[in-house]
């Protein structure tokens, strides 16, 4: 066998072109104790907390305590693949999930990866778990409607867009159906929405993303699922997840955004649970002393962004927002506010200028489920200091056939007034104290006591604004609609009408509206107010069709 010189002479030289001088430096820890999703790891001393670190069989975890002689580590993941010994290695960057448009209309978990079976998510964003959220400076007042399409909500505990509104009360209660309504009603309009499963029955889940199909919701929708069988860190960092995904669209694209996470209840008792094996002292009902900053730190983030200024070069297309610098400055808290700081970051200043860009909103919908109507406990007390309101659903009202079952005494919107139509807000105020009165008189009416006529009157219109404000389930009702029901309603309009007739009333009426007389509904929709001319001009309307209405029945 004979050797070619110049063959052997050319693959060394070749290989020798190619070679690379460098040696792979990663700090590698040990696994020293592992069960229930928690690692305890020796020889990662400089680790910084919060930190993601990889184990040897590929899964990822976050670290949580720093100790003296060794780090605590939340598994992300399968805990039972992991032994004692193994390696962990570091990699020096927080937690960020995948986020985009590819992300809408899929079911995801809470590192984004897809549970749908419908392949691989691909998208190049990143964003980080968890974020400072915006400053003062940062926000404008909230000021827009965002219109839940159920009439209870909508004319008496408006939410606006930017507000945290929390749905509070026992299981069972209509929580969720509150919740995907609103998300349904999304439909058509501009609204990115996340949905955020915490803790739930796996079949629960497959069921609302099965609704939201069904009712084309889910080509707005993300759907982030962490199950009651998945790791209490999975379910501790959803919320975050979901968060970070409506983020994107507010800041990227200064989109309207609506994240409901379904409960946090559930996040604070896993969180409770990893608080727990990690030695963290206990503190009232076993839960950590951090609890608080636990919710406050992902409600915070929910706002309406103040309008930005942001620069792009002269000529540039309008939808890459490209700054000089070859940045985005969309949704940047701070940037640039003239054309004379522009010329700091470009020699070519002569060819930026500035723009207005209209800031996004993340509103929230927190539920919590309450033990008993317990309102005053640990969490519900916590969630309800931090969020703009609340709407309690209370049980006897439920299992007495008022769907949905809000209780309109406790419920209150602290913000939404403000971004309330005009309309509504001048008709909704009576309803308001009506509902209240109402409530009175019934309890004073059970003691068998003779009624005076006046008061047997409005007993009779309380039954019958009861009626109006049930509502079937996944039937969002427009605004305009909402306005001249409720409008029929509490201007005596329905008193006539037999109490179990007055949905079917309402239901002719608002088609008779619709079909008949549309430049009532126009107007309404043009100026969102409710002028005594127009008024007059709908009562008189409603009027004579109840007339025709009675003679058909």
């Amino acid at each position: 066998m004979k050797f070619r010189v110049d063959e052997i002479s050319s693959v060394i030289q070749e290989e020798i072109q190619q070679y690379q001088s460098g040696v792979d430096v990663a700090e590698v820890g040990r696994v020293i104790a592992v069960g229930d999703g928690i690692a305890r790891v020796y020889g990662l001393s400089n680790c910084a907390a919060a930190e993601l670190v990889e184990f040897s069989n590929g899964e990822l975890g976050q670290v949580l305590n720093l100790e003296e002689n060794s780090v605590g580590v939340a598994i992300l993941g399968d805990y039972l693949g992991i032994r004692e010994g193994d390696e962990v290695k570091r990699t020096g960057r927080q937690i960020s999930v995948p986020v985009g448009e590819a992300m809408i209309g899929r079911v995801v978990d809470p590192m984004g990866r897809p549970l749908d079976g419908q392949g691989v998510i691909e998208t190049p964003h990143l964003r980080p778990l968890e974020i400072i959220a915006p400053g003062i400076a940062g926000r404008q007042p909230v000021t827009e409607p965002l219109q839940t399409g159920i009439k209870a909500v909508d004319s008496m505990i408006p939410i606006g867009r930017g507000q945290r509104e929390l749905i509070i009360g026992d299981r069972k209660t209509g929580k969720t159906a509150i919740a995907l309504d609103t998300i349904i009603n999304q439909k058509g309009g501009d609204v990115i929405c996340v949905y955020v499963a915490i803790g739930q029955k796996e079949s629960t889940v497959a069921t609302v993303v099965e609704t939201l199909r069904a009712h084309g919701a889910m080509d707005y929708t993300i759907v982030v699922t962490a199950s009651s069988s998945t790791p209490a860190p999975l379910q501790y960092i959803a919320p975050y997840a979901g968060c970070a995904m409506a983020e994107y669209f507010m800041y990227e694209h200064g989109l309207p955004t609506l994240c409901v996470y379904d409960d946090l209840s559930k996040q604070a008792a896993a969180y409770r649970q990893m608080s727990l094996l990690l030695r963290r002292p206990p503190g009232r009902e076993a839960y950590p002393g951090d609890v608080f900053y636990l919710h406050s730190r992902l409600l915070e983030r929910s706002c309406k962004l103040a309008e930005r200024r942001f620069i792009v070069k002269k000529g540039a297309p309008e939808s890459t927002n490209e700054g000089v610098d070859g940045k985005s400055y969309l949704g940047v808290p701070g940037v640039h506010e003239s054309e004379a700081a522009a010329k700091k970051i470009g020699a070519d200043a002569h060819e930026v200028r500035v723009d207005q860009a209209s800031g996004g909103s993340l509103t929230a919908l927190p539920i919590i489920e309450t033990l008993e109507g317990e309102v005053s406990a640990y969490i519900p007390t916590n969630v309800i200091s931090i969020t703009d309101g609340q709407i309690y659903l209370e049980p006897n009202l439920f299992f007495a056939g008022v769907r949905p079952a809000v209780n309109v005494g406790i419920s209150v919107s602290r913000v939404g007034g403000n971004a309330q139509r005009k309309a509504m807000k001048k008709i909704a105020g009576s309803l308001r104290l009506d509902l209240a009165a109402f409530r009175e008189l019934e309890a004073f009416a059970q003691l068998g006591t003779d009624l005076d006529t006046a008061t047997q009157k409005q007993l009779d219109r309380g039954y019958r604004m009861v009626e109006l404000l049930k509502q079937p389930q996944f039937q969002p009702y427009n605004i305009n609609d909402q306005i001249l029901s409720i409008f029929a309603g509490t201007q005596g309009l329905l008193d006539s009408i037999p109490r179990d007739k007055v949905l079917d009333f309402e239901k002719a009426m608002l088609k008779h509206m619709n079909n008949e007389h549309p430049e009532i509904v126009e107007e309404l929709d043009k100026t969102g107010k409710l002028s005594d001319e127009l008024a007059e001009k709908i009562k008189t309307l409603i009027t004579n069709f109840k007339q025709t209405y009675s003679a058909k029945g």
